[in-house]
């Protein structure tokens, strides 16, 4: 009740609200969590097939109308597209209240195996697609003088993890190029620069994840040890309406490694050093998951039923705030 009160304050006048790769995992379900609140949509992402399963689904649990729910085929690698998506989007709606930056993919594979081709896609997709959609986005909210621009980062842009360079990199670009392009609008206080930091969730885009070569794929295990999508959705909207600067969403034991990472450095240095290695062994015998190689031993003693999010308030960009909520508090 809490988070739907939450949320539909900031959805009274119908907001239009933009999600990118919305034909599954988070996309998917941060669609359904919008309408059942009253928000009008633009779905995009490459599948239109998969697009139109999810507006179906849209129309089936909400009050809108088809008109309502748009869906906007779109390449993020294809940045010549995105002012033609963006035009598309206001003829049909006028304006563009949140764009929700949620397309990308993640990468399972060593440095020293894997193509430059590789890093290169991962850039083109996760960091340039990203600030070039944002782009032409931000001109429309410059005009109108507010809006927000919401960034689905993760906790691989705040700390470094093995088997994933490319991924890492990419997510660091973000998190830099966003807090770099805060304080540029600050001539534009009703504009909202929102970075959202998920652990691990369970998601399809480890189904599609960038390996060694562009054309191979990796089948990466079982994912029942990770956060519902459903429960991630719902701390991301409660992030958005209060207009939270940087949200970690994450369980335990996962966001300690990120406190570590933030306030002690040398100690998450040795913590990743030593997981990294079993990890890596894993991964070259065909093990995959976190679950599957001892991660949660590393932590038993500070192992919590909580879920938590450590924010950098939107209205003191000076106070670091820390909040771990138990499940209670939002249910």
């Amino acid at each position: 009740h809490q988070i739907a009160s939450c949320t539909t304050k900031m959805l009274t006048f119908s907001a239009v609200v933009w999600v990118t790769g919305a034909s599954s995992g988070i996309g998917e379900e941060l669609a359904y969590q919008l309408v059942k609140i009253g928000a009008r949509l633009v779905l995009s992402a490459r599948r239109e097939n998969e697009l139109e399963r999810v507006k179906k689904r849209c129309l089936e649990i909400s009050n809108l109308s088809g008109k309502e729910i748009l869906i906007v085929s779109l390449d993020l690698m294809d940045r010549n597209s995105h002012e033609t998506a963006t035009k598309t989007v206001l003829e049909h709606f006028h304006e563009i209240d949140i764009l929700v930056n949620n397309g990308g993919r993640s990468q399972r594979s060593l440095f020293v195996d894997t193509s430059l081709d590789v890093y290169r896609a991962i850039v083109e997709l996760n960091y340039l697609g990203t600030i070039s959609l944002t782009k032409h986005v931000l001109d429309h909210m410059i005009q109108r003088k507010k809006g927000k621009i919401v960034t689905v980062s993760s906790v691989m842009g705040i700390m470094g993890a093995p088997l994933a360079t490319g991924y890492c990199a990419s997510k660091h670009a973000l998190q830099g190029f966003f807090n770099s392009l805060r304080p540029e609008l600050t001539d534009y206080p009703e504009i909202s620069i929102i970075n959202i930091c998920p652990g691990p969730v369970q998601s399809q885009i480890i189904q599609n994840v960038f390996t060694e070569e562009l054309s191979k794929l990796k089948n990466t295990g079982d994912q029942s040890h990770k956060m519902t999508t459903h429960r991630c959705c719902q701390l991301m909207l409660v992030s958005i309406v209060n207009d939270v600067l940087e949200a970690w969403i994450s369980d335990h034991p996962y966001l300690a490694v990120c406190y570590l990472w933030q306030y002690a450095p040398t100690w998450a240095w040795w913590l990743l050093h030593r997981m990294g290695k079993r990890r890596i062994q894993n991964f070259k015998s065909g093990v995959v998951g976190l679950s599957q190689y001892s991660f949660l031993s590393l932590f038993q003693g500070c192992y919590l039923d909580s879920l938590s999010i450590c924010c950098v308030t939107a209205r003191m960009q000076k106070t670091v705030l820390s909040l771990s909520f138990f499940p209670s508090l939002f249910i």
